[in-house]
C-alpha cells in the first residue's frame, strides 16, 4: 500500500517515522509523499504534539524542516558511535539482498534507530560509507525472488511446511514437501536447510533455484529441538556436506603464505616443508566446493590423498590444457 492511499491513523504513524530520521524532513516532502496541503499537515503535526511527542521546526513555510526532539527520540535507548558504525557496516554485508523486503526491512530498522545515536563530533560521523567498506563479492541476485523469499521466511517463523518445486543445478525440476529449518548465508547466497518429508532427510537448497515455494499456512510441524545447523556443516568445506575423508594437499612456496593465513577447516593442520611450501591435512567431504578450491591453485598444489581426488584434478588440468591446444 502506498503512502497516498493510507488512512489518517496510518499516515500519522508513517509521518512519525519520517520525523525520526536524522536531520528530520522538510514539510514539502511530507505534503508530497502523503498528499497533504499545508493546513492538513499542520493539523497532523498538532495531533502528534497532543500525543506528547515534542516536535522541532526550523525554517519557514513548506521548506521548513520538521523533526522529533532528539532528547525524546533517544529516551530509553542510546547507541554509541561504535554501535552505529556496526549497524552501518552490517548493512553493507548484505547488499546482495537489495531489491528484496529483507533489505527494505533492514534499512527501515536502521533508519528507526538513527535518532537513538548519541551525540558525537560531526567529523566522526562523516563519510562512514567510505571509511568502512564491505567489498561486494560476486553475489547472487534475489531481486526477482522477493515473493519466494517472503514465503521462506514466513514458513521458518511459523513452522509451516511448504510445497516447493526446485530445480537442481543440472537436473530437472522436482516437487517436494519441505519442513524449513534454517536459512543460511554463504558467499553472498542464501541456502535453506529443510527436511524432505518423502525421504525423511535434511538437505540444503539454494533459494534462487526454487521455481515455486508455497507455505501451508494452516499446517504446522514440530521444530526439532535436537536440530543443530552447524552439525550439518561439520564435515563440509563450505555449504555442501557429505561423507568426510582425509584430504592431504602439498602447496608450493608461492601459495604457502596464502594457505597459512587462514583456518580452512576445524580439522585442518599444517606442516611446513623444506622448500618453503606447506602440507595441509583436513578431514572434509569431497564435494564440489573443495574440488573447485583446489583447481583454483593450478600448478601450485599437488593432492596426495585421496588418490581418487588426485586423479580427478589431474584429468581436469589435462582437459584444460587440451582446450588451449
Amino acid at each position: 500500500m502506498d503512502d497516498l492511499s493510507l488512512n489518517k491513523s496510518q499516515k500519522l504513524v508513517r509521518i512519525l517515522q519520517q520525523l525520526q530520521k536524522r536531520g528530520g524532513i522538510q514539510a514539502y516532502e511530507l505534503m508530497g509523499r502523503f498528499g497533504l496541503d499545508a493546513r492538513t499537515l499542520r493539523r497532523y503535526l498538532e495531533d502528534l504534539e497532543a500525543m506528547g511527542i515534542p516536535l522541532v521546526e526550523e525554517g519557514y513555510h513548506s521548506s521548513r524542516t520538521v523533526s522529533v526532539d532528539r532528547a525524546y527520540a533517544r529516551a530509553g535507548v542510546q547507541l554509541s558511535l561504535a554501535e552505529a558504525i556496526s549497524l552501518h557496516f552490517g548493512r553493507t554485508l548484505f547488499t546482495f539482498l537489495d531489491g528484496t523486503s529483507f533489505a527494505e526491512d533492514m534499512a527501515d530498522a536502521i533508519e528507526r534507530l538513527e535518532p537513538a545515536i548519541g551525540r558525537f563530533p560531526a567529523e566522526a560521523g562523516r563519510h562512514l560509507d567510505r571509511k568502512f567498506l564491505a567489498v561486494p563479492e560476486h553475489g547472487k541476485d534475489y531481486a526477482r525472488d522477493g515473493e519466494i523469499l517472503d514465503e521462506v521466511v514466513s514458513a521458518l517463523l511459523y513452522s509451516n511446511p511448504a510445497d516447493a518445486e526446485y530445480r537442481s543445478l543440472r537436473g530437472a525440476p522436482k516437487v517436494y514437501r519441505l519442513e524449513p529449518l534454517t536459512l543460511a548465508v554463504y558467499r553472498q547466497g542464501l541456502y535453506l536447510f529443510a527436511r524432505d518429508t518423502a525421504e525423511d532427510k535434511i538437505k540444503s537448497y539454494a533459494v534462487e533455484r526454487f521455481l515455486r515455494f508455497s507455505r501451508l499456512r494452516r499446517e504446522q510441524f514440530r521444530y526439532p529441538e535436537e536440530w543443530r545447523p552447524l552439525d550439518m556443516l561439520r564435515d563440509a568445506f563450505g555449504i555442501i556436506g557429505g561423507t568426510p575423508e582425509w584430504v592431504v594437499a602439498r602447496f608450493s612456496a608461492n601459495a604457502a603464505p596464502y594457505v597459512r593465513e587462514r583456518r580452512w577447516h576445524p580439522t585442518a593442520s599444517q606442516m611446513p616443508l623444506e622448500d618453503g611450501g606447506v602440507r595441509l591435512r583436513m578431514r572434509v567431504a569431497n564435494a564440489p566446493e573443495l574440488r573447485e578450491w583446489l583447481l583454483g591453485f593450478g600448478a601450485e598444489v599437488v593432492v596426495e590423498e585421496p588418490a581418487t581426488l588426485a586423479v580427478w584434478l589431474k584429468e581436469q588440468h589435462l582437459a584444460a590444457a587440451a582446450r588451449y591446444g
